[in-house]
């Protein structure tokens, strides 16, 4: 279901972007913007604009003190760039780093050139230079932008980007987003990309995060070992670093966020997901939730005390205010024993002291866990049919090899998956690994279950998922597994139209 297609793109507008995309080394704007400019669009939709520049900066993490990271305009996470459905979005992105950067609108259908794949949709923004996104802002939903070349997203570079919904299916008084990551104790293990270093071709050699497997059957569960500049890292068998601290917009557990609210409202959680390698389970102490978006598609609201958000996805929970003083909020990494990432949900009329350090939400222990299953789209528009297309895709990795791979094939070094224009494809993933997978597919939502969404965990140890989709975006695009490290290591394919 994507929202750019033929019929709703005309000819003016495609060579118009492309033309831009061609010229996209030098910017179209000069200067820093404080806000968001507003233009008029020779169609008719009003412009919103604005400017992020990547550059390496150091970043205050309180109790943890001042860390070296990357990030957009100086500021971990991003600043968060908000519009409204139907706009449309200009973004010049300004290149201050010592290498090549993009950006990825992740979960936006946007039209291909867009995309921000190095190598795939355009060529890297190189130091010193710029590059204009453009592109219209539907359908509604909470999304992310991140750099989408090599580990890149690992070091900082990564920020909110939330369309809001000319009619919402919720009502809600407050809206709050609360993004997720895990914070390295220094630079990203060092690698050799089978992705962003061409030249290999997908060899299995030189630095490439070495040991992998040296942790055994179940080295991936214990912590792995990477010290300060991540020279000569070894990682568990699942390729999850040795992260530093768990973050809630930036902020460690020791120095939480405070959202506030009133009693009697309703309040609305925007949780997004850009980690590097970490799924979490998130829950709220003395509150339930009530879930109300996946993946920014709106599905009819569930109750529950927690849910588990791989990295890429995006969940929007609706918390009734109903029980005054101050809770934590808690994202608690799934597969290793860092403290949980934490919030504070506190009312106005609440002392400003933290909530005691024994309080702990009983979602983290148990209750009721979101399921897959739960989720029910509001209005499915593309009803399910049977497959022109079927794709059976195993993902393995990790053991006693640095490899992970898709159908036994290394990115780049891998078949292209051939679809036509028109035609209905469901991918069914079965995952012979002991890792989560959380895959995300560029340019289009699938339908799995009864929901909507662009990114879904594929549980380990003989894990099935089965997704399918509308092929109505044309173009090149990349669909890979959303734990940096495994896509770094061969976990990605192309899926491209010939038709």
């Amino acid at each position: 279901m994507a929202c750019w297609n033929g019929e709703r793109m005309t000819r003016r507008r495609f060579l118009a972007l492309a033309a831009l995309a061609s010229a996209g080394a030098r910017a179209l704007v000069r200067g820093a913007l404080a806000a968001p400019v507003v233009v008029r669009a020779a169609e008719g939709r009003p412009v919103r604009e604005f400017r992020r520049s990547a550059a390496v900066t150091e970043s205050d993490f309180g109790p943890l003190g001042r860390r070296k990271v990357w990030a957009y305009d100086g500021q971990y996470p991003g600043k968060e760039i908000r519009v409204r459905e139907g706009e449309t979005i200009r973004v010049v992105v300004d290149n201050r780093l010592p290498e090549p950067t993009t950006v990825h609108w992740h979960g936006v259908p946007v039209p291909n050139a867009m995309d921000g794949v190095p190598g795939l949709t355009q060529s890297p923004i190189a130091p010193g230079s710029s590059f204009t996104y453009e592109f219209d802002a539907e359908p509604a939903g909470s999304y992310l932008y991140h750099s989408h070349q090599g580990l890149q997203i690992d070091r900082g570079l990564v920020g909110a980007l939330v369309i809001e919904e000319r009619s919402p299916h919720v009502s809600y008084d407050r809206d709050y987003t609360l993004v997720l990551d895990d914070l390295l104790p220094g630079d990203p293990p060092e690698m050799t990309s089978a992705q962003g270093d061409r030249s290999s071709r997908g060899r299995m050699g030189g630095s490439m995060m070495r040991g992998m497997g040296s942790g055994g059957m179940m080295g991936g569960m214990g912590r792995g070992t990477m010290g300060g500049g991540g020279m000569g890292a070894m990682m568990g068998s699942l390729g999850i670093p040795d992260y530093l601290a768990m973050l809630v917009n930036g902020r460690p557990p020791a120095d939480p966020p405070a959202f506030e609210v009133k009693r009697g409202e309703r309040v609305r959680l925007r949780l997004l997901n850009p980690s590097g390698a970490t799924t979490y389970r998130v829950a709220i102490a003395g509150h339930r939730m009530s879930v109300s978006h996946a993946d920014g598609r709106p599905v009819k609201p569930v109750e529950v005390d927690a849910l588990e958000i791989g990295m890429g996805e995006r969940y929007d929970v609706i918390v009734e205010a109903r029980n005054p003083g101050a809770w934590v909020i808690a994202a608690a990494p799934l597969q290793r024993s860092p403290d949980p990432a934490r919030a504070i949900l506190r009312y106005v009329d609440a002392r400003s002291a933290p909530p005691p350090a024994s309080q702990k939400p009983e979602g983290l222990r148990g209750g009721r866990l979101l399921a897959l299953e739960d989720l029910d789209a509001v209005a499915p528009d593309d009803p399910p049919g049977r497959a022109d297309r079927d794709l059976d895709l195993v993902l393995s990795g990790g053991m006693m090899s640095s490899a992970w791979t898709i159908g036994g094939q290394l990115y780049p070094d891998a078949d292209l998956i051939e679809i036509r224009r028109g035609e209905r494809v469901r991918f069914r993933l079965r995952n012979m690994s002991m890792g989560l997978h959380p895959m995300h597919l560029h340019g289009h939502f699938f339908r799995v279950g009864r929901a909507w969404k662009d990114t879904v965990l594929v549980p380990p140890h003989m894990g099935q998922v089965s997704f399918q989709f509308r092929a109505d975006n044309p173009g090149r695009w990349f669909f890979h597994c959303h734990n940096a490290y495994h896509m770094e290591m061969g976990m990605a394919r192309e899926v491209r139209y010939v038709g």
